[in-house]
């Protein structure tokens, strides 16, 4: 099992940018693919970015494509999301999410969730 804790999430000017982290218990961290969504008052969570278990391969929403990085340090258990030229439609709370088996855009093929930091953008 693994435990996520999210942080960096706050309030940015559009064109700005965020680092956020997660942070990950466990000793079998590097097994697990990671996610990254998001969800927005009154919306569906929905996926931004995910990382395979290696860091060797990424994917991302075409929302957030060529501005969002999504990375990761086994050594540090630690799994990253910078975020570049933020725009106001990026305000949302943002969550990491862990999984054993493929990544995937589906939010519920992932069994284990930080508690999520607000991310919000100002125009």
């Amino acid at each position: 099992q693994v435990q996520l804790v999210e942080s960096g999430g706050g309030l940015v000017q559009a064109g700005g940018s965020l680092r956020l982290s997660c942070a990950a218990s466990g000793r079998t961290f590097s097994r697990y693919n990671m996610g990254w969504f998001r969800q927005a008052p009154g919306k569906e969570r929905e996926f931004v970015a995910s990382v395979n278990w290696s860091g060797g391969s990424t994917s991302y929403a075409d929302s957030v494509k060529g501005r969002f990085t999504c990375s990761r340090d086994n050594a540090k258990n630690m799994g990253y999301l910078q975020m570049n030229n933020l725009k106001p439609e990026d305000t949302a709370v943002y969550y990491c999410a862990t999984v054993l088996g493929l990544r995937s855009t589906d939010s519920t093929r992932y069994p284990y969730w930080g508690q999520g930091t607000q991310v919000t953008v100002s125009s």
